[in-house]
């Protein structure tokens, strides 16, 4: 993996992606993905089909999401303009990690990657206006699978390091139930 370093991180299956950047007096090149490099790394078969995007200002709060059952999604995330903290928890009830998180800042200057297997909820908090979102994920999303957490989960205890009156949510994120009241 020549153009990777990838690391896995305290929670099983998710990993840290830590590409290499070129730079030169014209700017910068680095791979954002490759599917051999990642499936042998991960001695997995992951094949993406869906990429999104997403804009946001400062304060943005999205999440913590996941999709059910068949439709449950591996996500590859990272940063094209700005900075995030991004969040994973593991919601694999059989997993030694269940129920632990695991935060990370991804920026336009780090260049970092999270891998987020099947399995986890996710959510990250915009620490820039105008920050640039990006992700691919394995499974189509189906709105009817679709499920979440509450971001301040007494039992999560998640240390969003912003100011919660100025966090920015919808209303679908705001109505999520508590970790424990979560069907899986």
């Amino acid at each position: 993996m020549n153009n990777m370093i990838v690391e896995e991180t305290i929670l099983e299956g998710c990993y840290i992606l830590r590409p290499k950047v070129y730079n030169d007096a014209r700017g910068y090149f680095i791979e954002t993905f490759n599917q051999n490099t990642l499936n042998k790394h991960l001695n997995q078969d992951i094949k993406f089909v869906q990429d999104n995007e997403s804009k946001s200002s400062k304060g943005v709060l999205r999440g913590l999401h996941f999709q059910k059952g068949k439709f449950a999604q591996a996500k590859l995330v990272r940063v094209i303009k700005g900075i995030v903290l991004d969040v994973v928890v593991d919601i694999r009830p059989s997993s030694r990690t269940f129920g632990e998180s695991f935060s990370i800042e991804l920026s336009e200057e780090n260049k970092l990657q999270l891998f987020i297997p099947r399995g986890f909820a996710h959510g990250f908090l915009t620490l820039e206006d105008d920050t640039i979102f990006a992700y691919k994920c394995d499974n189509y999303y189906n709105k009817d699978f679709e499920s979440g957490i509450i971001y301040n989960d007494k039992d999560l205890a998640i240390d969003w390091k912003f100011k919660a009156s100025s966090l920015k949510l919808s209303l679908r994120d705001k109505g999520f139930p508590s970790f424990k009241n979560i069907d899986l």
